[in-house]
């Protein structure tokens, strides 16, 4: 028989769970679903207690169907950022602290100012947002101090399910390098961070490699679970980074735009423009031979469709979206959707900015507003991947992935407004499907890792743009990309 790997992905919403074996077969996958706390505007939360127990639920459910004593090999990914912090008997002291909470947003620009002259500031100072575990420790210290003086170790997002299962505390050069407390050229936590937050040293998690072994199942969960003490689990790496392994693009160099909650564009490069929009991931396998993979978001994206379809519609559904037609005579439309309904991160640094359509008129109707929501996301897309510095245009296609890259009306749309061919890439893709991967490759050892992960999942779909269509929304972006300054103009009543 062979060698099977579990992947365990903690996600904003759910823990998805998948079963692989060593040739990169999914033998079984389960998702458990969870729900996060809302206790104020603004605030995201959830107790982490609550990822432990959806991870035991599924791993019972996958482990009931095989042969336990297969299992070689376990990879944790999730939500990159959020920020768990536990006290001396290592227990957290209060709910985790969510990607997508906003509670700091007042905080950020004072926090800017401040750090912009420390040690590698410049770029600190640019990418520190809401939902930053360097944000939001500074908020637990300036909001609850009683809390904050109780911390004795921090951890980040998928950090807990690994510490968890195996009592060792750490975390990977992925969610150190995006958490703006680490010094990506000096591979090394900031210094000047920790004294400006007041944390001691030893508060923070040791870094590993992704593919290296945190530790073994503890004899407790071993027992829990019925499996072996034997198991190594692997530290592991965010959600993004575990999708880029999943679709081969950490490894081929093309540039992946993952259509979920979140709109994600991520492409690796050999060295990170610093004048470029987005945060850059440092990925290690091992610890000792890094890559960078640059990684831009539209926060609000997928969310955004099912605000339209579900809470303004109420009775829509996503088949409503592929019953549009004529795209290229919609595209001449003169309606336009500003998407950005949640804030927005990496095009502006602002979390008070919001949506807009501009341009109704009495014959608007259902289906033009569909299309302009559609639209107005992939615009905003288009102006990441620019302000990012992606060679998108140079490389002549942008592979597509997660649920929005099912529907072939969202797919035309994209490949209209990049003017590009889109590529939907079909088999066994995300972020647990990747992990769970790295966990066999972990097994196999650092020299077969690289080789392994030189490979592409099965093309799906292409679209081509549509000459009439891209020539209609090339007129509309630039219309699109003076949107900003005019609702900022309504908000404040001066320049953007």
């Amino acid at each position: 028989m062979k060698q099977l790997f579990l992947g365990i992905d903690a996600g904003t919403s759910a823990m998805k769970i998948v079963l692989t074996d060593e040739e990169r077969k999914v033998h079984a996958q389960v998702t458990e679903e969870y729900c996060n706390q809302k206790p104020m505007s603004g605030f995201n939360e959830i107790d982490p207690e609550l990822w432990v127990e959806s991870m035991e639920r599924g791993l019972r459910k996958i482990l009931s169907s095989f042969d336990r004593s297969l299992i070689k090999g376990i990879g944790i990914t999730g939500q990159m950022h959020t920020l768990i912090v536990l006290d001396e008997k290592g227990d957290p002291i209060r709910p985790a602290i969510m990607w997508n909470d906003t509670r700091a947003r007042e905080l950020i620009p004072c926090l800017r100012k401040r750090i912009a002259s420390f040690q590698e500031g410049e770029y600190l100072s640019k990418t520190i947002s809401t939902g930053s575990p360097a944000a939001n420790l500074y908020w637990l210290k300036e909001n609850e101090p009683e809390n904050f003086r109780k911390i004795r170790k921090f951890l980040i997002g998928p950090d807990y399910l690994c510490y968890r299962l195996t009592g060792a505390a750490g975390t990977d050069y992925c969610e150190a390098s995006t958490s703006c407390l680490y010094e990506i050229i000096g591979k090394r936590w900031s210094v000047q961070m920790q004294e400006f937050l007041g944390l001691e040293e030893q508060v923070y998690p040791r870094i590993r490699g992704s593919a290296v072994s945190a530790g073994n199942l503890m004899d407790s969960m071993a027992a829990r679970l019925g499996l072996s003490g034997e198991i190594p689990v692997y530290t592991g790496t965010g959600d993004n980074p575990a999708t880029a392994l999943s679709t081969g693009c950490l490894m081929k160099g093309y540039p992946v735009v993952s259509l979920g909650t979140s709109g994600v564009l991520m492409m690796p490069v050999q060295t990170p423009d610093p004048n470029a929009r987005g945060k850059v991931i440092l990925f290690s396998f091992d610890g000792n031979q890094f890559q960078y993979l640059v990684q831009g978001t539209v926060q609000s994206n997928g969310s955004t469709v099912d605000w339209w379809l579900k809470d303004i519609l109420e009775n829509g559904n996503y088949q409503e979206l592929d019953r549009l037609s004529r795209l290229d005579k919609r595209a001449a439309g003169q309606v336009l959707f500003y998407p950005h309904l949640m804030g927005e991160k990496t095009l502006y640094g602002d979390p008070d900015i919001r949506g807009a359509f501009v341009g109704l008129g009495i014959d608007t109707d259902r289906d033009t507003l569909l299309y302009a929501v559609i639209e107005g996301l992939c615009f905003s897309l288009r102006e990441l991947a620019e302000k990012m510095k992606l060679p998108i245009a140079a490389y002549g296609k942008l592979k597509a992935v997660g649920g929005g890259s099912r529907s072939p009306v969202w797919m035309q749309i994209l490949a209209n407004v990049m003017n590009i061919r889109v590529e939907r890439m079909d088999g066994n893709i995300g972020p647990a499907y990747g992990i769970a991967l790295l966990a066999a490759c972990g097994a196999k050892g650092m020299e077969k890792m690289k080789e392994d992960f030189c490979f592409a999942p099965l093309e799906g779909n292409y679209y081509e743009p549509d000459p009439a269509g891209a020539a209609a929304c090339e007129e509309k972006y630039r219309k699109f990309l003076r949107l900003r300054r005019g609702l900022k103009y309504i908000e404040t009543g001066g320049e953007a």
